[in-house]
């Protein structure tokens, strides 16, 4: 077996674990880059990217079918399915094949192809060729689709997201499970290429939502479009030849329903692929997920008993948040560690920011309502603003009128703490809100700022302006949600 020592050991080649490359070649020039799988990334191959692309296709069906409603009169819309996943796949190669340059570019020395595996704290055995021993390492694996087992009874005709984007052509039907990020983008676009459709979800979550005002006006919208039942009673899954045979209670009417479909699209989660490493020989402390304890500052991993490890996790590894800029960030933190280690920085960590790309586009800033009240102890000293996109002139012309926007505030300082957004074209102030909360800035500032007419904006700041108008201010409410704030 070949002997190989390193200073930092990286394992897995997605986001996270270039980004941690990256960082720790400032420290050393004997960073090794441990790839198991493909290169290109998750975003690139089977995530944002080619997502992106099916529901780019998608909305153009939608908008010429749509035409009408402007006096724009157009024939019947027909959706060349092979023409569709051709143009999804050639896309996203060329992502790939970008990340793979990026690969290329750090040479032959620096980077070893082979599933990797702990024999000992500091010693990796990668492959069955290859004793990789390193001063620190960086666990950077990402993760892969789960689902419940009685999903199992759909056979071969069960698939995650990875294998939509293989499809040659779109099938006739679907059944998806999960209306959560990945289930309610891939969903709605299968519809709006012609394919029949249906999504189940369990316990009445919907994307990212947990604000019930917000979650209840996208469910009302998404369901007038196409079929979602946020908890659905499924009775059974079973296989009849090529199709899967799903029986159901019908959302409204309580009717048994039997119908029938080419595939089963779980969009159900996802777990950490670090049940393949032999985390027992590394000597960490592993929670009941079989994830490492770690610093979410430093992303350094403790031992089992207690003290702090040499050893770092970042990005979908650690089942944080499954996005990209996390993994990014992460990435930049833990490679920066392990190459100083065994001094240690805590990372700037910046605010949560997700979003949707359905249509009305769904996104989050900050902590949610419920977080919020929790922090703060369970004191009244959130408020909360709000704007319907309904009447919002900019939308009105763009017949997008749909969505509701809720923003938090804190009582006595009016700080701005965070925000549920659905709404068209809501990416764009999403980012506008997370730029603002990195700041710091009180609602009445933000309400300073310039806002031009006639733009979607206006309708942020209607809801701004009903934040403020709800905030109680003055010294002595500043002192009473200082005393119950956050950390207390």
């Amino acid at each position: 077996m070949q002997e190989r020592e390193v200073d930092i050991a990286i394992i897995g080649a997605g986001s996270a674990g270039l980004s941690a490359w990256h960082a720790a070649r400032k420290h050393s020039d004997r960073v090794l880059l441990i790839e198991g799988g493909a290169y290109g990334t998750t975003c690139a191959r089977v995530g944002c990217m080619p997502s992106k692309l099916l529901i780019a296709a998608a909305d153009s069906a939608h908008h010429a079918r749509d035409a009408g409603g402007f006096g724009v009169r157009t024939g019947p819309v027909e959706v060349d399915g092979r023409a569709v996943m051709e143009r999804v796949q050639r896309e996203r190669d060329g992502f790939v094949g970008r990340v793979m340059k990026t690969v290329e570019r750090l040479g032959e020395d620096n980077r070893l192809e082979g599933h990797a595996r702990f024999e000992d704290p500091h010693t990796l055995v990668v492959g069955d060729y290859t004793r990789v021993t390193a001063r620190t390492i960086v666990i950077a694996t990402g993760s892969r689709g789960t689902w419940p087992g009685f999903f199992e009874a759909a056979g071969d005709r069960l698939v995650v997201n990875d294998a939509v984007f293989e499809w040659d052509d779109l099938p006739e039907s679907v059944a998806v499970f999960g209306p959560g990020v990945i289930g309610l983008e891939l969903g709605q676009a299968l519809h709006r290429l012609g394919v029949r459709l249906r999504v189940f979800g369990v316990g009445g979550a919907l994307g990212p939502f947990q604000d019930e005002a917000v979650r209840d006006y996208a469910d009302r919208t998404f369901n007038e479009e196409f079929y979602v039942d946020p908890d659905a009673k499924v009775e059974s899954i079973e296989r009849d030849g090529d199709a899967v045979v799903i029986t159901f209670l019908e959302r409204d009417t309580g009717r048994r329903l039997t119908e029938r479909f080419d595939y089963l699209l779980a969009a159900t989660g996802r777990h950490p692929n670090v049940d393949r490493l032999d985390l027992e020989r590394a000597g960490l402390a592993i929670d009941d997920k079989g994830v490492p304890h770690y610093n979410r500052f430093t992303l350094q991993c403790r031992n089992a008993d207690d003290s702090p490890s040499h050893i770092f996790i970042a990005g979908d590894a650690n089942q944080e948040l499954p996005l990209l800029h996390v993994a990014n960030t992460e990435g930049r933190i833990a490679g920066d560690n392990a190459g100083r280690f065994p001094e240690l920085r805590a990372g700037t960590r910046n605010v949560p920011l997700a979003v949707v790309f359905t249509d009305p586009q769904m996104a989050t800033i900050g902590a949610s309502r419920a977080e919020l009240e929790k922090q703060y102890g369970g004191c009244d000293c959130i408020a909360t603003g709000e704007a319907s996109f309904e009447d919002q002139g900019r939308a009105v012309v763009m017949r997008q009128n749909r969505g509701l926007m809720r923003l938090y505030a804190e009582h006595g300082s009016g700080q701005f703490l965070g925000a549920e957004l659905f709404g068209p074209r809501v990416e764009h102030m999403a980012h506008l809100l997370a730029w603002m909360l990195e700041e710091k800035p009180s609602v009445s500032r933000i309400l300073e700022m310039p806002f031009y007419h006639p733009v979607l904006e206006e309708g942020l700041r209607s809801a701004l302006r009903d934040l403020n108008a709800n905030l109680q201010q003055g010294p002595a409410i500043t002192e009473r949600c200082m005393e119950c704030g956050p950390g207390d």
